[in-house]
């Protein structure tokens, strides 16, 4: 570990190449930190979805609008179906998709979320990424807010190099692992009873998703 300052505020620095890094940076989580990481698309900023201070400051350093809510990273399809409701055609999906690019937006059974993460609506989008270091830190701390780490507004980053030449600031750890895999977010999907809907196109094409799905569900066009 080591600390570093982007010229606005110091931060600590670990490394996905050290399972002890690994091990510090999922306590952090847990204790409220605030933490920047890699994924299979950009590099990603969050922290425990289940401490409102930490959810409040993810907003404030993305500058993020208040009513929009914030995607949820878990270890494994058994987390997910403890926090939302996936369904059958969501099953599919994810047994297709994750590890992956794929977000899917489900109904909220876990009542104790709070409200800042959903901004006020019943659902919220989850997915398990399919990036080992990240996976190896949730699997220490199950849950972890996953948003691109960029001011809303401006492209997501694809490597550390790009967050530190910017003035990006105001988290408290940085986990380095190297280029994300793509540079692309994750498309965001919602299932509903009137078919499949695009929410954002992103690594995985809507056509791929809607040729999976032929026959089993409306296309929601």
């Amino acid at each position: 570990m080591s600390d570093l300052s982007n010229g606005e505020k110091s931060f600590a620095t670990f490394s996905c190449f050290k399972k002890s890094d690994i091990m510090k940076c999922a306590k952090l989580v847990i204790s409220g930190a605030v933490l920047v990481f890699p994924t299979d698309t950009v590099y990603g900023i969050g922290c425990n979805p289940f401490n409102s201070d930490s959810v409040e400051r993810v907003y404030k350093i993305k500058g993020r609008s208040q009513d929009k809510p914030l995607p949820i990273l878990a270890y494994c399809i058994e987390d997910i179906e403890k926090i939302v409701f996936l369904g059958k055609i969501g099953r599919i999906l994810a047994q297709v998709y994750w590890p992956g690019a794929l977000t899917i937006v489900s109904n909220v059974i876990d009542m104790n979320l709070p409200y800042r993460v959903t901004g006020g609506r019943d659902t919220v989008g989850v997915r398990i990424p399919n990036n080992r270091c990240l996976l190896s830190l949730l699997r220490q701390c199950r849950y972890l807010i996953g948003t691109s780490a960029n001011e809303s507004g401006c492209l997501a980053p694809s490597s550390t190099a790009e967050i530190l030449s910017s003035t990006f600031h105001g988290f408290d750890a940085l986990l380095e692992g190297g280029p994300s895999l793509t540079g692309y977010e994750s498309t965001v999907i919602t299932v509903s009873s009137d078919g499949v809907h695009i929410l954002r196109e992103g690594a995985i094409r809507s056509e791929e998703i809607y040729r999976l799905l032929k026959g089993t569900v409306p296309s929601g066009l």
